[in-house]
């Protein structure tokens, strides 16, 4: 990806940062977000993802309800992917919609969290954000 592209996004990001509840910031304060082009082909082969614009988040860690019984190898994190988001901020006519941009960077994170708080993707979709 360009770097104009990546700063644009970047900024798109901040943007829906900002917009958050605060409690959804306070979080994010706690958890750290990463921003990546894409996924690692580690994360690709556990996920089984076969284009590197098929998954939009990645979270990291141990849930917060299991974290009393299980000690995290690695840190919690949640990592946001470029590629993936950028592919849903088209509509069928390929004409880029930077609403839908951003409507996709605030699913994808609370998507996210909501793995963070334990809830599974069955239930995230009930929830509009899967």
């Amino acid at each position: 990806m360009n770097q104009r592209k990546r700063d644009y996004f970047d900024r798109q990001v901040e943007r829906v940062l900002n917009e958050l509840p605060e409690e959804v910031k306070r979080l994010l304060d706690v958890i750290p977000l990463h921003v990546e082009d894409y996924p690692s082909k580690s994360i690709m082969r556990s996920k089984k993802i076969k284009y590197i614009d098929d998954l939009c988040g990645y979270f990291s860690g141990v849930p917060i309800g299991e974290q009393i019984h299980a000690q995290p190898k690695t840190p919690t994190t949640i990592t946001i992917f470029r590629y993936g988001i950028f592919s849903l901020a088209f509509n069928k006519d390929g004409k880029f919609s930077p609403k839908e941009l951003r409507r996709q960077i605030k699913i994808t994170i609370l998507h996210e969290l909501g793995h963070y708080h334990g809830i599974n993707e069955k239930e995230i979709k009930k929830l509009g954000y899967g």
